[in-house]
């Protein structure tokens, strides 16, 4: 279970993360919802021990990450596939991954497989496509084996085979019973995916419910209307047209 207690981030007199509490249960697909700027990076961020909290704490299975021996048992997360070393072949990159949590070196084999990408293990990173990075990122969360998967927008600029790739493995992990955190700005792919969903705006939540909970509360027809009427007072840029 991932846990927010009051979770705050200040950056001077910008209040970017404000008193933010939760709970990301096991068993099911969480989709984590807000405009831009509302703090969801800033969030993942702090459970995952890359941001200093001002307040409050953020907990993976009970514990804060930089108290984790070896993270990638605990918590796989896919943030940018576009951080990894493009000189590094497929393989290569995930074994020197393993080496570092001290995992088997059969972990290598069995994520590459699962993502299908051992086809292309000895290839070098430089030369993948948008989505065999993504999945070579996927490979790296999942590389521990952990009960906790974290992914932030993992669908940007993938073809349809792709994106219905990624939801098949979401919706598979958490019927395996893991706890899946999914950060996206994509309304479709959430009703597609999502069982539950955590919905912020300004650094503040608003709303912690299932889908259908969601949707029948604001009165909507669609998981989108639901949300643009629930953010509508945290959209930091919106243009004229959008009103019209």
């Amino acid at each position: 279970m991932i846990e927010a207690q009051e979770l705050t981030k200040r950056y001077g007199a910008t209040v970017a993360v404000d008193r933010l509490s939760f709970q990301v249960r096991p068993g099911r697909v969480t989709g984590f919802l807000g405009p831009n700027g509302a703090g969801k990076s800033t969030t993942i961020r702090m459970i995952l021990g890359l941001d200093t909290p001002t307040g409050g704490r953020a907990l993976i299975a009970g514990r804060p990450y930089h108290r984790l021996p070896y993270p990638l048992r605990e918590v796989g997360a896919l943030l940018d596939a576009g951080a990894v070393h493009g000189g590094l072949r497929a393989g290569q990159h995930l074994a020197w991954l393993a080496a570092s949590n001290r995992l088997p070196h059969a972990r290598v084999a069995a994520v590459l497989d699962r993502t299908g990408l051992d086809a292309v293990a000895g290839k070098r990173i430089r030369g993948f496509s948008l989505g065999m990075r993504q999945r070579l990122g996927i490979a790296a969360a999942l590389l521990g084996d952990p009960q906790i998967l974290i992914f932030d927008e993992p669908v940007n600029g993938l073809d349809p085979e792709g994106i219905a790739w990624i939801r098949g493995l979401m919706r598979a992990l958490a019927a395996e019973g893991r706890t899946i955190l999914v950060s996206s700005h994509l309304m479709s792919e959430m009703a597609l995916t999502a069982d539950h969903l955590l919905v912020i705006g300004k650094g503040r939540l608003l709303a912690d419910a299932g889908i259908d909970e969601f949707v029948r509360s604001a009165g909507a027809s669609t998981l989108e209307d639901a949300y643009l009427r629930l953010t509508q007072d945290a959209v930091q840029y919106r243009s004229t047209e959008v009103n019209r």
